[in-house]
């Protein structure tokens, strides 16, 4: 039970610094191009990656705070640095197939859905 309300927690903290930092580097911008977004989906890459590493070798911590961080908060401030672990863990381990895969599925069925999705509310809703 400690380890969800420690997911959870972490959560809301990852979703309010995602809208804190993708305000600012909007704002910082001030163009039409998502830089907010990007800003958090590259620095949640970068964290995700030190934070993945340090917590697997170099600084062991119990595993409710290394999923509150790593899954809540990190999952919270954005999915983008899952996705990069995952893949980056595909491929070192060899498995460059499953890797290209999952990019390839992941960004074209991503986008392909939000098009579908798109196309349904316009049906339904006449948006």
């Amino acid at each position: 039970m400690l380890k969800l309300l420690l997911i959870a927690a972490g959560g809301a903290t990852g979703s309010l610094s995602r809208y804190a930092v993708s305000g600012w580097g909007q704002r910082a911008t001030q163009g039409s191009f998502p830089t907010g977004t990007l800003v958090v989906n590259l620095l949640g890459c970068l964290l995700i990656g030190f934070l993945g590493v340090l917590f697997s070798r170099y600084m062991l911590i119990r595993e409710e705070y290394r999923l509150a961080l790593l899954i809540g908060v990190l999952g919270g401030f954005t999915t983008l640095s899952s996705f990069g672990w995952e893949t980056f863990a595909l491929l070192n381990d060899g498995q460059r197939w499953q890797a290209f895969a999952n990019v390839a599925i992941t960004n074209v069925g991503g986008l392909g859905l939000v098009w579908v999705g798109y196309r349904i509310a316009e049906k339904l809703y006449g948006a």
